[in-house]
Formats: C-alpha cells, structure tokens, sequence
C-alpha cells in the first residue's frame, strides 16, 4: 500500500475477516425489517395543532405513543482513510444492529457525496429513549471488538459530532427503502423559540409531500446543538429529486407553508448521501 494511502492494522484486519452473520443474526434482521414495513409510511399521521405555553417543545412536537430516541453522528474522515473506514464500518457495525441484546438499530449510514466532502453519517434508533441508550454504552465499554473498532477508526477522523434527536408528531420514523436511492439531509438550525411555529408549519407542509414517498424522517436536536431541525428525503436520482421538488411548487399551498417557515432559519444546509451496502436504507 502507498505510504499515503491508510494502513490496517492487525486487530482491524480481524474484524474485517469476522464471519458472516449467523441464522440467528439474519432472522433478526428479518424481524427487524418487516415490522417497519407494516402498513403505510404515513398510516398514521395526524395533523394537529399545539399550544407551545402548555409543556416542553420535546413533550408537544414529538410522539406520545413511542419512545424512540435517536442519534445522529457525523463523522470527517482523512481523505485517504475513507475506503478503510468504510470497511470497518460495513465489518461492526451490523453485528451491534443484529444482536438483540443491544437496544439499538442503525437506521442509515451514509457517505456524502454533495456537501461536506469525504464524511459519513451513522443514524442509530434507541427503543426505549434514554434507558435504552445508557444501556448500550454500557454494555459497548465492555465488547471488545467494538473498543478496536473504535480505535482504529478514531485514528482515521479529523473530526466528529453528534446529535440526539426526537421524532416529529407528524412524520412517520424511517423504514428500509427499496434502492438503489440518493438521500438529500437538509438540515435547519432554527431562531430560538420558533421551534412551535416550525411544527405547526410542517404538519400541514407534509401532506405536498406524500405522493412518491420521498419523505424518510424529520427530527429535532435535544442534546448537541440545539434549535436544529433536520429533514431526510429519498430520490431515485438528482433527476427525480428536481422533478419531485418542482412539482410540490405546482401545489396550491405548499409554496404558503414555506413562505411562513423561512423567517424562522438562522441557517441552512443541504447534503445529498449515498447509502453503504450496510444501510437499511438504500
């Protein structure tokens, strides 16, 4: 390997040549995957309006009847360590997804291909909330595998950051998607106190954007820096995804809703991902 390029070493060379998952390992990856499939993307949606001066903005915009907790990383990768990162990441990763005695799911793992360059992004699910999540990391200080893991690919970042997030009330949680797919994340950091009207905005923005089955997840920041909104769409390609935006224009009142949700942004940013072959969502 050219002196440049990222070097493997030999505890990373063993998680690389782990075995194929067990039966065990696939029925639960099966299990996994058809209960998210049951009934429609938006079955369930209700659109209501909520009084921000009765609770915490966590307690009124997102679910009542579930309590998924969810964490985004964002990692920077060296430029010539991305395919080894990749690697580990395609080796482990999975095998905390499969096994049941870790309460977590990785919903999406993403390199971006627009946007910040040369950077994954990992989207874990923690049934349970809070429980769940001290749970797993706890029992990841003591899997040793997991703990190689994360020192060779520690040694391949130059940065990291992460996020808790919380669903929205209106938008259904992500499910596996049938692929090839591009993800588009645009992510909004909100004034302070407008994290209300934004909700109320998009629960009635939502219903422009149901027909192609574009709309993957929305969430908002509990720990990390907060006041952030991101949304998670799927496209067949770029082609689709212009054709797909430029036709919710053409709706009567989707161009409204936006028009009232544009003084709430501080800022904005958009990454289009392509999914790794780990993904759930392709």
């Amino acid at each position: 390997m050219a002196p440049w390029l990222c070097s493997i070493s030999a505890a990373a060379q063993r998680l690389l040549g782990s075995p194929k998952p067990r039966a065990r390992d696939v029925a639960a990856a099966a299990r996994f995957y058809s209960k998210d499939n049951e009934g429609s993307w938006f079955g369930s949606l209700s659109v209501h309006k909520v009084d921000p001066w009765k609770d915490a903005h966590s307690t009124l915009l997102s679910k009542t009847e579930t309590s998924n907790l969810y964490k985004i990383q964002f990692h920077n990768v060296k430029p010539e360590c991305l395919d080894a990162y990749n690697s580990l990441t395609e080796a482990v990763l999975p095998k905390l997804h499969l096994d049941e005695n870790y309460p977590c799911l990785l919903v999406g793992n993403w390199n971006t291909w627009y946007g910040e360059q040369d950077q994954a992004v990992h989207l874990w699910r923690f049934s349970g909330g809070y429980p769940a999540l001290m749970d797993c990391m706890n029992k990841l200080k003591s899997n040793k595998e997991y703990l190689e893991f994360r020192k060779e690919w520690s040694q391949m970042l130059l940065s990291r950051r992460n996020q808790m997030l919380l669903e929205f009330s209106f938008w259904n949680e992500p499910q596996p998607i049938a692929g090839p797919n591009i993800y588009e994340l645009r992510t909004y950091k909100l004034k302070p106190g407008t994290m209300i009207e934004w909700g109320n905005n998009w629960a009635r923005a939502i219903k422009y954007r149901q027909e192609n089955q574009e709309a993957v997840g929305d969430f908002f920041s509990q720990i990390g820096e907060l006041y952030v909104v991101h949304h998670l769409w799927a496209y067949k390609d770029l082609q689709s995804r212009e054709e797909t935006r430029n036709a919710a224009w053409r709706k009567r009142g989707w161009d409204g809703n936006i028009y009232y949700t544009v003084p709430l942004v501080q800022h904005m940013e958009s990454r289009i991902m392509i999914p790794l072959k780990i993904s759930p969502l392709q």
